[in-house]
């Protein structure tokens, strides 16, 4: 992805969060050079467990069809740090049509949340001990706690303000009708070890810097580091 595309994202990410009166930390609005002055030792938290930006195209150049938009606003971790802080909380924006590949985690359980806008459909399967689709056996989620049962490969639609809970190993890709607002709460998150993509596909894109940054990507902070 070039950079001025990714720029671009987060202009208009900007734009819908405040349409839809979502309000991101005050750092969210930080610029390169801020970040790059901001004292290292208190915003360790935010750079280690990788809180803020992040625009993928998953390595496809194709965002606007085959793409994911996230803020991670908050994030726990695995470690001893001094607290426990065991839990996870990201927005998310899907474009119309617009898909997240299929893809599953190891360790995380999720709720996945329509916070508005359009209906986000989800499709589901459960995965073989191969790790690939299992093509046969029903799948049981739950919708706002409501046990739901779909057949393998069936998809939910989620309208706006509700939610389904993901447990591991649930292949899931999801995509929008209209433009939607997506919430999700969840376990820690770690998206170094703990997604399995069904696609061999990077997680993070690589980057043509044809412009300077404008909010760094959570994969820019390796440079403050």
């Amino acid at each position: 992805m070039k950079r001025s595309e990714i720029n671009t994202i987060i202009r208009d990410a900007e734009i819908f969060f405040k349409e839809n009166r979502y309000f991101l930390p005050k750092w969210a609005s930080w610029s390169w050079e801020e970040w790059q002055k901001a004292d290292k030792g208190e915003i360790h938290e935010i750079l280690e467990k990788e809180m803020g930006w992040d625009v993928t195209d998953f390595g496809l150049n194709d965002y606007h069809q085959k793409g994911l938009f996230l803020f991670t606003v908050r994030n726990g971790s695995t470690e001893k740090t001094g607290y426990e802080k065991p839990y996870c909380e990201k927005i998310m924006i899907m474009e119309d049509q617009q898909v997240c590949l299929f893809h599953f985690h190891w360790d995380k359980v999720e709720d996945i949340i329509n916070r508005g806008g359009g209906k986000l459909k989800l499709q589901f399967f459960l995965a073989t001990e191969e790790d690939e689709f299992d093509r046969e056996s029903s799948v049981i989620v739950y919708v706002d706690g409501i046990r739901t049962m779909l057949k393998a490969g069936g998809i939910l639609t989620l309208e706006p303000g509700q939610s389904v809970t993901l447990p591991q190993k649930l292949y899931h890709s999801f995509w929008g009708e209209g433009k939607v607002l997506v919430g999700e709460v969840s376990k820690i998150n770690d998206d170094h070890t703990d997604n399995r993509f069904h696609e061999s596909t990077p997680r993070f894109p690589r980057i043509e810097e044809d412009e300077p940054i404008y909010h760094p990507l959570v994969g820019d902070y390796r440079c403050l580091r």
